[in-house]
């Protein structure tokens, strides 16, 4: 008879509980690796080492600033070590991240402070009017200080269903309002891409898209710190073909108005010689624009499809031969996708979405956040072939510009302040260089465009400004009144009658903006 063996006790690694333990990880098996590298003005860089021994620090003094675990904390910067470490030092001490759009005006920064109720601001611009509540230096210098104010260390709370961020986005309304994301949700999306083998520890990273929005800090600083790629940090000001040549970056994570800007420039395929992976996100990519970079650079363009809910992944075209326009390719592992009721999923209807990266409903009771059998309504609409995902529209009248959502809503609510302004509405225009425009159309007595765009550079920020408005005699109105967006829609692509006034001045060039929100796929 056999001898019975008894069962050795197989011990797995603990699952992490807060994100910023992936760096402790890293700093553990490859301590003198490059962890971040920022080029310009001066280059600097962290190992893993540097980076744990700095996260650890400022922790502590956050912590010594009589802050507790759940309090908010909100970030404002450009992407840089500083916004970096800030970030993963206030998730390591317990604290919820709020990171802010730098470009933001002051009303829209005082809003989200209130709304939040941040304890802190940390600002790279400590020099600007300051807001109700204590602020911070998020400079060098700044954090050197905050770290020196430590004493001892702090223990972060083992609890993977913790608050980890908060990130804004108007809703349809154009109220603005919040995705409550965990740390289960963050760091379920880096597990679930991780799996993908796209990132490891000889990826270097160009962290270009901002740390504000989802995608550059889920999608592309998570998932390097997941893998333990070296992250290049820039904002869009430096020289990029420079930096990716100069930091032998070969994951190449962009929006499309960079695909745009990069085919305008010479000798573009010598430059990316190294890179390996192209992902574009943020925004639809035209399959015009995929296919011209894959034939003058020989590399495939990736994308996928996400939104902030989802931490931001949904799915991927990794491995996938399929292409052509809305395909966003296959859910990624642990996410399952169902269209509509699930009967006829090659039929277009709502897409749901279910997984461990959802959120847990928005700020600050989680409302409309996922269902008891945990699927989430996107709001967009979509089908299914051969198990691929293909995006047919965008949920509701959200406009893009720079892979960035600008809710009609909002901007129209503003112009409604302008003495005179009788009816107004605002719709998008395709744009090869950020993807979308805002036109607003205008309706009222003694108007004149400029008086409309002053009010919108007071109160809107600069990617939220209309590049063109049109003044008419009235709205094209259906039966019951409501305007008719579509004609509107129709109308941006004619030229403009003489006799109106139009203005196209507040070109969008920025490549910061909000988040997503429910109703809205972005890629991943």
């Amino acid at each position: 008879m056999r001898e019975e063996r008894p069962v050795e006790n197989v011990t797995q690694p603990p699952a992490l509980t807060n994100l910023a333990e992936l760096v402790t990880a890293q700093a553990l098996t490859r301590p003198d690796a490059p962890a971040l590298v920022q080029p310009y003005p001066s280059r600097r860089s962290l190992t893993w080492a540097q980076l744990e021994l700095q996260v650890s620090a400022v922790a502590a003094g956050l912590a010594s600033h009589g802050l507790v675990a759940g309090h908010r904390v909100a970030l404002r910067g450009p992407n840089s070590i500083e916004f970096v470490v800030g970030y993963l030092a206030a998730l390591r001490a317990g604290f919820v991240c709020v990171p802010v759009n730098p470009e933001g005006t002051a009303s829209e920064l005082a809003m989200i402070l209130s709304d939040s109720g941040a304890r802190l601001l940390l600002t790279s611009d400590p020099g600007a009017p300051g807001p109700a509540v204590p602020t911070l230096p998020l400079t060098e210098a700044g954090l050197a200080s905050l770290a020196a104010e430590a004493s001892g260390s702090v223990l972060s709370p083992a609890d993977r269903e913790a608050l980890a961020v908060l990130l804004y986005t108007a809703g349809t309304s154009g109220t603005p309002k919040a995705a409550m994301l965990t740390h289960r949700a963050l760091l379920s999306h880096l597990e679930h891409f991780d799996a993908c083998g796209v990132v490891d520890d000889q990826t270097v990273v160009l962290a270009l898209l901002p740390l504000f929005h989802v995608f550059g800090l889920n999608a592309v600083l998570g998932a390097a710190l997941m893998g333990g790629a070296t992250t290049v940090l820039t904002d869009g000001a430096d020289d990029l073909l420079q930096v990716v040549v100069e930091e032998h970056v070969n994951n190449l994570p962009v929006a499309p108005t960079l695909l745009h800007r990069l085919l305008a420039s010479d000798g573009l395929d010598d430059v990316l010689a190294g890179v390996q992976t192209v992902v574009s996100g943020a925004a639809p990519l035209s399959v015009e624009v995929a296919a011209t970079f894959t034939e003058r650079t020989g590399l495939r363009v990736e994308q996928g499809y996400g939104l902030t809910e989802a931490a931001p992944g949904v799915t991927a075209t990794f491995g996938s031969e399929t292409t052509g326009p809305g395909h966003v390719g296959r859910p990624l592992p642990g996410v399952d996708v169902r269209i509509g009721d699930g009967r006829e999923e090659s039929e277009p209807a709502e897409i749901w979405i279910r997984g461990d990266n959802l959120f847990s409903g928005y700020w600050p009771d989680g409302q409309d956040g996922p269902g008891p059998d945990g699927w989430f309504a996107t709001g967009d609409i979509g089908y299914l072939t051969d198990g691929e995902l293909v995006l047919v529209e965008r949920a509701r009248e959200l406009i893009l510009v720079n892979g960035f959502n600008v809710y009609p809503a909002e901007v129209e609510s503003v112009i409604r302040e302008v003495p005179g302004v009788e009816a107004v509405a605002v719709v998008g225009r395709p744009d090869d260089r950020t993807g979308e425009q805002v036109v607003a159309f205008v309706v009222g007595a003694g108007l004149t465009a400029e008086l409309i765009l002053e009010r919108c550079s007071e109160r809107l920020a600069r990617f939220k400004r209309p590049v063109e408005v049109r003044l008419l005699d009235a709205l094209p109105q259906g039966a019951t009144g409501k305007i008719k967006k579509g004609a509107l829609r129709q109308l941006v692509s004619t030229p403009q009658p003489s006799g109106n006034e139009q203005h196209s001045s507040n070109e969008q060039h920025s490549s910061q903006g909000e988040q997503s929100t429910r109703g809205r796929g972005e890629a991943t």
